[in-house]
């Protein structure tokens, strides 16, 4: 078995708002730490049955930077969703509704062609 690690490092100011974040891989290609504006950790605590979740952005991160990340986030869990469900063909229909709803979020908060 081998191990890989993932490493984020949050720099906040003295009011706790990020200023900086970093993220780095031990099984990336590029083994220098890389600057980010936004992330969204999701992880699944089977004890509770619940997700728990890490959500953070710089102050600087442009608000039509972050209309983009959260439409993006959404296709790729429908994409990760897909994956997991191993071709149900429910989960094929929910996914395409999620997508038809993404294309609505994207007209509504005109990020179309961004």
């Amino acid at each position: 078995m081998r191990t890989a690690e993932i490493k984020l490092t949050v720099e906040l100011d003295d009011k706790n708002i990020p200023e900086n974040i970093t993220w780095e891989s031990t099984d990336g290609e590029n083994q220098d730490a890389l600057a980010v504006k936004s992330m969204m950790l999701g992880l699944w605590d089977p004890g509770y049955k619940n997700t728990l979740r890490i959500d953070l952005w710089t102050k600087d991160m442009p608000y039509d930077e972050m209309k983009v990340f959260f439409c993006q986030n959404l296709l790729q869990m429908g994409d990760s969703f897909l994956r997991a469900s191993g071709g149900d063909p429910m989960a094929e229909k929910l996914i395409a509704d999620l997508k038809d709803y993404c294309e609505h979020f994207s007209e509504k908060m005109d990020i179309m062609n961004k």
